[in-house]
């Protein structure tokens, strides 16, 4: 069955960066374009970047351009987010997702979710 799996989130201070990773499993890694989404204390879970593993064409949500960087690596199955120049406004659990119909920018197009890791940014 499909299994998403992150990991490289932490504690930073604001400025600093981090990456984190998502390895996908048990289904065709091209057939579906992968997102990020964040959900922070209190708030509703809102999108940050996607990238399709076919042309490689990224997308990202007007808070987080120009700092942080989606990517993928489809030998290994995996995607990317590189997160620089954070901000204590980008503390969240994020998770990554696939999806395979519908706006990339909608949860309800992703089917597959990871369980998610936590993103720390103090001022």
């Amino acid at each position: 069955q499909a299994q998403l799996v992150e990991s490289g989130g932490g504690s930073v201070q604001a400025g600093g960066s981090l990456r984190l990773s998502c390895r996908a499993s048990g289904y065709t890694f091209s057939h579906r374009f992968m997102g990020w989404f964040r959900q922070a204390p209190g708030k509703e879970r809102e999108w940050v970047a996607t990238i399709d593993p076919n042309d490689g064409m990224t997308r990202y949500d007007d808070s987080v351009k120009g700092r942080f960087t989606i990517s993928l690596d489809n030998a290994k199955t995996t995607v990317y987010l590189q997160m620089d120049r954070l901000k204590p406004d980008d503390t969240a659990i994020y998770y990554c997702a696939a999806g395979d119909v519908g706006l990339w920018s909608q949860p309800e197009a992703y089917t597959f979710w990871g369980q998610g890791t936590q993103v720390t940014v103090s001022s």
